[in-house]
This record gives C-alpha cells, sequence and structure tokens, in this order.
C-alpha cells in the first residue's frame, strides 16, 4: 500500500516533457467521466426511480442531494485519511467504490439501498475531485499541467453532453436501471484503464487537520476560494434557473429548451478546451475572461430575455464561458499550495460545494421574489465581485 516513508521511485518524479504520462491522464479523465455522468443520471431518471420504488419524486431526489453533501465532506477528508497510502492504489479503491455504487444502484430495492449507493458515490467522488490535481502535477511538467488539466476536465464537459440525454434514453428503452449498468460497464473500462497507466505515486503531502488550517492562512488560498465562492454561487443561481426563463420570459417550447441546454453543454466542451489554453498562459486571465463573458451574457438576459435568439446565443455562450473556471480555479489553487497540493485541491471541491449550494438557495429567493430573471441578476452581481476579486489579486505570470 505504500507508506510515507516509501522512497519515491523514478516514476513518481515530477516527469520532463518526454515522460509526460498522458495515459494516465486519460485514465483520469475517464474517470472524471464516469463519476459525473453517475452523479448525473438521476436527473433524467428520477420520475421513473421513484414510480418503480413506490417513493415520491421528491424523495427520489434526495439522491442527488446525499451525493453532494457526502462529496463536500470527502474532498478534505479522503486526502487526510489516506495520506499513508500509494495514491495509484488509492484513486483505483475510489473507482471500486463507483463501480460498487454503480451495481447497488442498478439493483436497489428501496430508496435506502438507493442512498447508501449515492452515499459511497459521494465519497468516491469527493476524493477523486480532491486528489485529481495535484496527481497531474506530477504526472506532466509543470508547464503542461493546464494542458493534462483541461484534458480531465473534458470529462465532465462530455458527461455533461451525454449523461442526461443518454440516460433518458437508455431508461425509456429499457427501463432506468439499464442507465446505471452503461454507467458500471464505464466504471470497469476505467478500472483496467487506471491499472495499466497509472505509475506507483507514493505518498507527498501528508496533510492533516493542522495542514488544512494552515493552507487557509494563505493569502494566495484564501483569495481563490473567496472567488470560488463568488463567481460559482453566481453561475450556479443563473443557471439552476434559466429553464424558467427560457419558459416564462421567453415562451420557448420544450423542444426547444432542450435543443439549448445541449448547446450549453456542447459549448461548455469548446470552453474547458479554450480555457486550458488561456490557463496555460495566465489562470488569472481565464477566470477573468469567462466571469467577463458570463456577466455580459447575463445582463443580456436581463435586457432581453423575451428574444429566442437572444436567450439562445446566450444561454450556449454562457457553457463556453463556464468551461474555463474549472481548469482556472483548479491550476489556481494548486499553484498557490504547490507542497499541499492534495489539501488545496480538497479546499476547493468544498468550496465548489458550498458555491453550488448557496447560489441555488441565493438564486432561488431571488426568482420567488421577482421572477425567473432573479437568477440572471444574481449572477451579474457575485460573478462581477468575483472577477474583479480575481483581476486585482489573482495570479500573475512571472
Amino acid at each position: 500500500m505504500g507508506s510515507a516513508s516509501t522512497p519515491q521511485s523514478t516514476s513518481s518524479q515530477t516527469p520532463t516533457a518526454g515522460q509526460a504520462r498522458w495515459g494516465a491522464v486519460a485514465a483520469l479523465t475517464l474517470g472524471v467521466f464516469g463519476l459525473v455522468t453517475a452523479e448525473f443520471l438521476p436527473a433524467s431518471l428520477l420520475t421513473a426511480m421513484a414510480s418503480d420504488l413506490g417513493i415520491s419524486a421528491g424523495a427520489a431526489g434526495q439522491t442527488v442531494t446525499a451525493t453532494a453533501l457526502v462529496g463536500a465532506v470527502a474532498a478534505p477528508s479522503i486526502p487526510l485519511l489516506t495520506r499513508r497510502f500509494d495514491r495509484r492504489v488509492v484513486m483505483i479503491a475510489l473507482t471500486l467504490l463507483l463501480l460498487l455504487s454503480n451495481a447497488m444502484a442498478a439493483t436497489a430495492s428501496s430508496l435506502p439501498v438507493l442512498l447508501s449507493a449515492r452515499v459511497l458515490l459521494g465519497v468516491a467522488l469527493g476524493g477523486f475531485w480532491s486528489m485529481a490535481a495535484a496527481l497531474a502535477m506530477r504526472l506532466v511538467p509543470d508547464h503542461l499541467f493546464a494542458r493534462a488539466m483541461s484534458l480531465i476536465l473534458t470529462g465532465v464537459s462530455v458527461a455533461t453532453v451525454c449523461a442526461a440525454p443518454i440516460g433518458a434514453w437508455m431508461g425509456e428503452l429499457w427501463g432506468w436501471r439499464s442507465a446505471f449498468v452503461a454507467a458500471g460497464a464505464v466504471s470497469v473500462l476505467t478500472l483496467v484503464a487506471q491499472i495499466l497507466t497509472l505509475p506507483r505515486l507514493p505518498p507527498k503531502d501528508n496533510p492533516d487537520l493542522r495542514v488544512l488550517g494552515e493552507l487557509l492562512t494563505r493569502p494566495g488560498v484564501r483569495v481563490a476560494l473567496m472567488a470560488v465562492l463568488l463567481v460559482i454561487s453566481g453561475h450556479f443561481a443563473g443557471f439552476t434557473y434559466i429553464r424558467p426563463l427560457m419558459e416564462n420570459i421567453t415562451h420557448l417550447p420544450v423542444t426547444a429548451v432542450s435543443a439549448i441546454l445541449l448547446g450549453y453543454g456542447i459549448g461548455g466542451f469548446f470552453g474547458n478546451l479554450a480555457g486550458g489554453f488561456i490557463a496555460e498562459r495566465s489562470e488569472r486571465r481565464a477566470i477573468v475572461a469567462g466571469g467577463t463573458l458570463i456577466v455580459v451574457l447575463a445582463a443580456a438576459l436581463l435586457l432581453a430575455g423575451s428574444s429566442a435568439w437572444v436567450t439562445a446565443v446566450a444561454v450556449v455562450l454562457w457553457g463556453f464561458a463556464f468551461g474555463a473556471f474549472p481548469v482556472g480555479f483548479q491550476t489556481w489553487i494548486v499553484r498557490a499550495a504547490p507542497d499541499q497540493a492534495e489539501g488545496a485541491g480538497g479546499l476547493m471541491v468544498a468550496a465548489f460545494q458550498i458555491a453550488i449550494a448557496s447560489g441555488a438557495i441565493g438564486g432561488g429567493m431571488l426568482v420567488d421574489r421577482i421572477g425567473a430573471l432573479g437568477g440572471p441578476a444574481f449572477a451579474v452581481a457575485t460573478i462581477t465581485l468575483g472577477t474583479l476579486l480575481t483581476l486585482r489579486h489573482g495570479p500573475r505570470t512571472a
């Protein structure tokens, strides 16, 4: 299992350009795709799951809540609890948890079993995300790190595009359980890829609670986390309630709404690639560019959300702009604390989860008070603050 005292082999040292382990990076990408796919599946299968298990749709929806809450706790905890183990073993163990979660979900006969499956997914999700950036730093040379993170995060974009429509299609043809069987097959493929490509990665950071506390005293880490809270909460406040805006303000039919949301996912895929390209040169510029574009798009929705063309273009470009944030923030946090990249990554994932929850709550309060335009209004306010914070205090290239 490899303890902290185990000497690092040559394969665990930071590689040169010619030694970059792109196969291992691709295995991490596949893992991210599998995790996010499993996380998003209930959104397209909720009604069928509730009907089959004899529960309400609201109760079935708690399967999503369980994953998010456990993921927020697991993100900073897993690096601490596994700090003496070889990271290759830890990542394989997390993928086994993902596989077990999908198997349990596919065979669940009751809500408690399904919730247990989603709890396991939350542990795998939080642990995987907290360590992905730190491992990418050890698989490629520093100047290729942003490119590696961009590749890993394409797993999110592809899952965002594919999970809901494919899950709904499979659920309609073969029942909701078939979607989790397919997700399990992706888990098996991920497991094989990781076994074949991940090198030995003896523990390096050895994080503990004291280290997490010390990280919060670092100005670069604190600013990064505050920027995440502002920018990501604004994004999710705007996007969570984008469908009511399209239906109640723009008055689009369901088919048009679905097509625009698909465009959002495709835009996110290309935005992730563009964000990685910019972040290679400056993660600060990547975040500022994405934030500025979303503020402009949210303002356009506030002013002309009744126009079908304005709404369609704004939502698709919003997906593209958001693609710059994950790679930009991941690059920022690990470079702000390269000596404790796993602990910093855990704090970043926890901040993302808190931002998602606060954005959904804050945006929902505004939507209830002023209508469907409350989401974009919240986004304009908080993303503007986060973008200005990043512009002024974000990392600058040497």
